[in-house]
């Protein structure tokens, strides 16, 4: 089974998430634990923030969520960003801070 490796930063966002969306989260993050393959619609492929780099994407009556995690690394699940997404595509600011969480968690050497 991998390890999930979180960013501190994303479990503090996560926990001000509705029920609903970290449950499905949850149940998510523990696929990808198992090493399943997750894709449409639930996950897709983040290419502009790196190799081996996704988002978890899931829905509900409050909005858009989204989680992004790298899988370069043997045994492990690195969550590295979390946030409600407001526009339909994604921001910018996400994107850069995203880029910034993982280059950090990359070079704690995780």
């Amino acid at each position: 089974m991998n390890h999930v490796v979180w960013n501190q930063k994303v479990l503090k966002e996560l926990r001000s998430f509705p029920e609903e969306v970290k449950d499905q989260l949850g149940f998510l993050i523990y696929r990808l634990q198992l090493g399943e393959n997750v894709g449409m619609p639930q996950s897709r492929s983040m290419s502009s923030l790196g190799m081996g780099c996704h988002e978890l994407r899931v829905k509900d009556k409050s909005g858009i969520f989204r989680v992004f995690y790298y899988l370069k690394i043997k045994d492990k699940v690195l969550i590295f960003h979390a946030f409600q997404k407001k526009t339909e595509k994604t921001s910018a600011k996400d994107l850069e801070q995203g880029k910034k969480n993982l280059k950090e968690m990359l070079n704690e050497k995780v």
